[in-house]
């Protein structure tokens, strides 16, 4: 498991000096006195969840411009904002917080520089002294000019995101966006080929050192892994929309492949230009079995953003961070705000509006459901009752974030945030968004369809015996159980009637929260991924109408609830794509493949073409775990012989012995799919 490891006087100092100080001064206790009773109810009954009650605003990425110009270029530009903004105080004090944080970058990289000539004087291996000097000479250049090297690209990057981090805290999902296309440009023949996969190797060391900081409560349970998120975006568009592979993309893959670590999170965008042998490379890579690299189809992250209001250029600029969200590159604030249970939002229609798990009036007094239509309206107020709750604690804590958390050099990076004078937290970036993020889609598709199905179409039970049966998780009416579990149709075999019911969530959903603005202007969006709230919100809820069991995980992202997708892979495909990803900022789909169904050249071949058909079906992701089950069996019961297994939970890739013993079940649970 993950332990971080002090000493008993660092501890003690902790337990007895840090913590008390900080109770009640911490920025999460001002938060949360802000919020209504109301939300407050919703909250602790896992209705959603609030991403930034112990976590900065984060998930963006850097776009190219530290590469092309260096810092004292931004420097420039800001002294010719301060110009433009002279009269008004506000706007001058947050261009001198910019030139501070620069200033502060510089500092930082001038230490380094002094304690790399010390060891350069100290170090009697001559190869090893000129390493030293090689380091201390690109930190002459790096930050304040652009690099003129592959090495000094690298490093670039890492100061910069090792001060952005600290700016804000270590878990931001910050990340260098199209890696191989910001290096590329460096690849020359000044560096070989195995210069330049070391420096690499190096890199993702660094990341791999870099995990989350400790976690508690609900924030623990919605996101159980200390990973930080961070993604590298390699293949894609180019920024005039020409296929982006170069010669570093297939370095990165060689790298991902060698290192085989759980970060940085590493995936390829896949689009109609992607050379076939590219495509391949990365299939063969993903088909060993531990999560990597995902797949983002490029033409549905344009389309995505493109939808969200950005200009094409912009778009064409953009890619997926953190699991599979949005953005566009360098000119984006994209900010998490939690998740919403949808599933648990269901279950208070079925009951009135009463929480049957803490016996709490959480939602809106509505019986009267004599028709599915009847039932189905109600859900939907529901629905945009407890989305209100959210977005309006959403607005306190963005107000919140706006003057007591700026983030100056975050705001350096971002366009145009120099230019308005505007922080990143207050909405200074070109784009503003902020998402919500929808989870148990295939357990409340599966639960409407039971619903319609057995109860208001065929009418083989009625909705009190249904209610019954979930209060007693189905003890006493083995047959009703049968019924809906096993005689209802089920998202995830390209089944309409199922399908249907799921894109009339979907567009509830989506209805409800895109485009509403929040106080600081930001516009609201949805995608629909996990990461392991799906666990956390499962355990809240009790038994649901499509046959699952209490405390049981709900589904993840936008992929089938566990055994209900029986017609195989295709029609899993077939199914999600039924959902309109254009609309969304990102959805996550998983699938989990015995090894024999992808093996050889004519299982890799089948490989690629399914993953090709997903996308041009208009899919925006889709990753793999390629296990049996009897492995991971094993792995549970004898875990120190399976210590480097690792696997793919939902937009992270983690080590199986790190996870809950539930997150493992669920994992194991999940279809084993091959090709008839």
């Amino acid at each position: 498991k993950i332990a971080f490891k002090v000493t008993e006087e660092d501890l003690s100092v902790q337990e007895k000096t840090i913590i008390p100080y900080w109770e009640s001064r911490n920025l999460r206790d001002e938060m949360l006195s802000l919020m209504t009773a109301e939300w407050k109810s919703s909250y602790a009954a896992g209705i959603f969840t609030e991403f930034m009650e112990q976590r900065a605003p984060g998930h963006t990425v850097a776009d190219g411009k530290m590469y092309e110009y260096g810092f004292d270029y931004f420097l420039d530009k800001i002294e010719k904002s301060k110009k433009k903004h002279i009269d008004d105080h506000e706007k001058i004090n947050e261009l001198n917080a910019m030139i501070i944080a620069i200033e502060a970058l510089y500092i930082y990289a001038d230490r380094y520089r002094e304690l790399l000539l010390k060891k350069h004087d100290e170090e009697i291996d001559l190869k090893r002294k000129d390493e030293l000097k090689t380091m201390a000479d690109n930190l002459l250049i790096i930050p304040r000019k652009k690099p003129e090297s592959f090495h000094q690209a690298l490093q670039m990057y890492w100061l910069v995101h090792i001060a952005v981090t600290s700016e804000l805290n270590n878990w931001d999902a910050y990340s260098p966006g199209r890696l191989d296309q910001h290096l590329n440009p460096f690849y020359n023949d000044e560096v070989t080929k195995e210069e330049a996969i070391e420096l690499l190797q190096n890199f993702w060391i660094k990341f791999n050192n870099q995990p989350a900081p400790p976690k508690v409560g609900v924030t623990l349970k919605e996101s159980g892994t200390y990973t930080d998120f961070a993604n590298i975006n390699t293949g894609g568009l180019t920024i005039s929309g020409e296929d982006g592979v170069n010669p570093v993309s297939y370095l990165i893959l060689e790298v991902m492949d060698e290192m085989k670590l759980t970060q940085p999170s590493s995936n390829v965008q896949i689009s109609e230009k992607t050379p076939h042998d590219f495509v391949l490379k990365a299939a063969t890579i993903s088909r060993k079995g531990w999560g990597q690299p995902a797949f983002y189809n490029s033409e549905a992250i344009v389309k995505e953003l493109v939808n969200a209001g950005k200009k094409l250029e912009d778009a064409y600029c953009g890619g997926a961070s953190g699991c599979v969200e949005t953005g566009a590159f360098g000119r984006e604030a994209y900010i998490l705000t939690g998740y919403l249970n949808i599933a648990k939002i269901l279950e208070i229609t079925l009951f009135g509006g009463l929480d049957p798990i803490t016996h709490q009036q959480l939602g809106l007094a509505i019986d009267q459901m004599d028709t599915f239509d009847d039932f189905y309206k109600a859900f939907e107020k529901q629905m945009e009752h407890f989305i209100q709750i959210k977005m309006t604690g959403n607005d306190m804590i963005e107000k919140l974030y706006a003057m007591k958390m700026p983030a100056p050099l975050l705001s350096v990076l971002v366009d145009d945030c120099i230019i308005n004078a505007m922080d990143y937290n207050a909405g200074g970036a070109r784009y503003n968004t902020r998402y919500i993020q929808g989870v148990g889609i295939g357990t409340v598709t599966d639960s409407l369809s039971s619903i319609k199905y057995n109860v208001y179409d065929l009418q083989k039970i009625t909705m009190e015996e249904l209610k019954d049966a979930l209060l007693c998780n189905y003890e006493d009416y083995p047959k009703l159980y049968t019924i809906v579990k096993y005689y209802t149709p089920k998202y995830g075999n390209d089944d309409d009637y199922a399908d249907k019911l799921m894109k009339k969530a979907f567009d509830t959903f989506n209805h409800l929260v895109t485009n509403k603005e929040s106080i600081c202007g930001f516009t609201y969006r949805i995608n629909m991924l996990p990461t392991t709230s799906h666990v956390y919100f499962g355990e809240v809820l009790g038994a649901t109408p499509d046959g699952r069991i209490k405390g049981k995980p709900v589904s993840e992202g936008i992929s089938p609830s566990k055994g209900a997708d029986v017609l195989g892979p295709t029609a899993v495909a077939k199914s999600a794509s039924k959902m309109p990803h254009e609309l969304t900022g990102g959805t996550l789909l998983n699938q989990k493949f015995l090894p024999d169904a992808i093996s050889g050249e004519k299982g890799l071949g089948l490989f690629v073409a399914y993953i090709r058909s997903y996308f041009k079906l208009g899919g925006h992701h889709i990753q793999f775990n390629v296990f049996d089950k009897e492995q991971l069996l094993k792995a549970q019961i004898h875990p120190d012989g399976y210590r480097n297994l690792i696997v793919r939970v939902a937009g992270y890739s983690d080590y199986f012995n790190n996870l809950s013993p539930v997150l493992q079940d669920e994992i194991i649970e999940r279809t084993e799919q091959k090709f008839n």
